[in-house]
């Protein structure tokens, strides 16, 4: 997509590295209009391990650059919204030591489990770093990585999450944010720092992790090896993780609820008070202005979803009503709830059950776990009839749209624009521009405008029976596959 008339003001360049593609947009930083985009895909390993190589991430993005034609070689300024968790390792020379290790590898379960126990329990990690860590974090990853592959944590000599992989290739300089450290835990939310006991716990030299910049800093310029097609001195932002660039596309202001439907779904709000909720459920994340953004994370959403509708033959708007059957669509393991080594479970199958109604079972089951989890994202005093933003690759489903609105009932928002963590991190470059909060800049840009679909009676009966069928079968989905413990 080629450049539009001309901008009103700076041009700007937001990148959304997620999992499975890299876009870019050029966003007039005046008015939001975006003016050229470009997208490139890469790969995810399949089976039981989720890797990638990170150098096909640098090669999307440059890809997705180049289609943006001459408007990315007019922006001003770049930041990078990426996938968060994941563990890059490099070497002395910043070259990959193996593939990341990605979010939704759970191979680090039992090492999530023992690093929860040797710091003290889940109220201490909750009190030191916002959030009890699961298999997405990296601290586990890094656990598994220095006890199933030594030689590979030896070889490493810089720890880097996606987005900060992509920044430190635009500047040459390790940086990273306070919104996406804070999923990695190592970081501490109370001071804002480096845990240096739990780095030395896990055998973590600090001098391997990259500066903290703050909010509204400027990392560093893009290098003129002429490689992308920018200008030589372009400013690069932090850049943050890719829930906290949504947060800033929406311009969240406090206690609005997000519900984000995509390969995982995701419930998080802007809060002013430091969250550590000692069940685990709720990630006390930083956000990227300064504020916090606890939230809580499923594997397994629309991804999962649709692959049962695959097995079923049925496009995925094929649901039926009239359902008395209970599909856990945990298909990649869980976080929430925490089965990491759970598979999906079909309870309440009969005779006249239709492939139509196991359909709905799953889309059932997907936003049961997630509206379990609203209320603990949300602070006491919010309110708690506002509008659901819903977002994300599902957000544009009917069924997912009338499964939302059916078991929160609740009235769901639908905003108009596409791309939200790209324009997340469009918003962030053009404030270190203007030196405006990045979330003020997208409600200039009115970035959050949609429809609102209005509250159902919300479905009771449903919403027990699931509960009901999850609790009966916690044993099972918690036993962990032979082979799979160490």
């Amino acid at each position: 997509m080629s450049s539009a008339p001309t901008a009103q003001g700076p041009l700007v360049v937001g990148v959304d590295s997620s999992t499975q593609s890299t876009k870019a947009l050029v966003v007039d930083a005046a008015t939001g209009r975006v003016v050229a985009s470009g997208q490139a895909p890469h790969r995810v390993s399949t089976g039981e391990h989720r890797e990638s190589d990170p150098r096909e991430w640098w090669d999307a993005l440059c890809s997705a650059l180049r289609q943006c034609g001459t408007a990315a070689h007019e922006a001003a300024a770049v930041s990078i919204g990426g996938q968060q968790h994941g563990l890059v390792t490099l070497d002395k020379e910043g070259v990959p030591v193996r593939p990341a290790l990605l979010w939704n590898d759970v191979r680090s379960a039992p090492q999530a489990r023992s690093l929860v126990d040797r710091l003290g329990g889940s109220k201490v990690w909750a009190d030191r770093v916002g959030s009890v860590p699961g298999p997405s974090f990296t601290v586990t990853k890094w656990a598994w990585l220095t006890e199933h592959e030594p030689a590979a944590a030896r070889a490493t000599a810089a720890v880097r999450l996606p987005h900060d992989y992509l920044t430190e290739r635009l500047s040459g300089l390790g940086t990273t944010d306070r919104g996406d450290v804070s999923g990695t835990g190592w970081w501490a939310s109370g001071t804002e720092q480096y845990d240096e006991g739990i780095l030395d716990m896990v055998g973590l030299d600090p001098a391997l992790l990259p500066r903290v910049a703050r909010p509204g800093e400027v990392v560093g310029t893009v290098r003129g090896d002429g490689e992308l097609p920018f200008s030589k001195g372009t400013l690069i932002a932090p850049g943050t993780g890719d829930n906290a660039a949504a947060a800033l596309g929406l311009g969240l202001r406090p206690g609005t609820p997000v519900l984000s439907l995509g390969t995982s779904g995701t419930v998080y709000a802007v809060s002013e008070h430091r969250p550590a909720d000692p069940s685990g459920t709720v990630a006390g994340f930083a956000d990227a202005r300064g504020a916090w953004l606890p939230l809580a994370c499923t594997l397994n959403c629309t991804l999962a979803v649709d692959r049962v509708a695959e097995l079923l033959h049925l496009e995925r708007e094929a649901v039926e009503p009239g359902n008395s059957v209970t599909l856990l669509p945990y298909l990649d393991g869980e976080r929430t709830p925490n089965f990491p080594h759970s598979s999906g479970l079909l309870h309440g199958l009969r005779h006249d059950t239709t492939p139509g109604q196991l359909l709905q079972a799953a889309y059932d089951g997907a936003v049961h776990s997630l509206l379990g989890a609203l209320d603990r994202v949300l602070d006491p005093d919010a309110d708690r009839s506002s509008p659901l933003l819903l977002i994300g690759g599902g957000a544009r489903g009917a069924a997912w749209q009338q499964t939302v609105r059916r078991l929160s009932g609740r009235p769901v928002q639908i905003p108009e624009a596409q791309e939200l963590v790209a324009l997340g991190a469009a918003a962030q470059a053009a404030g270190v521009l203007t030196g405006e909060d990045p979330s003020a800049v997208a409600r200039r840009w009115d970035t959050a405008r949609g429809a609102v679909l209005d509250p159902m009676e919300r479905d009771e009966a449903t919403l027990a029976r699931i509960s009901g069928v999850l609790s009966d079968a916690a044993p099972l989905l918690d036993r962990a596959p032979r082979g799979s413990e160490g």
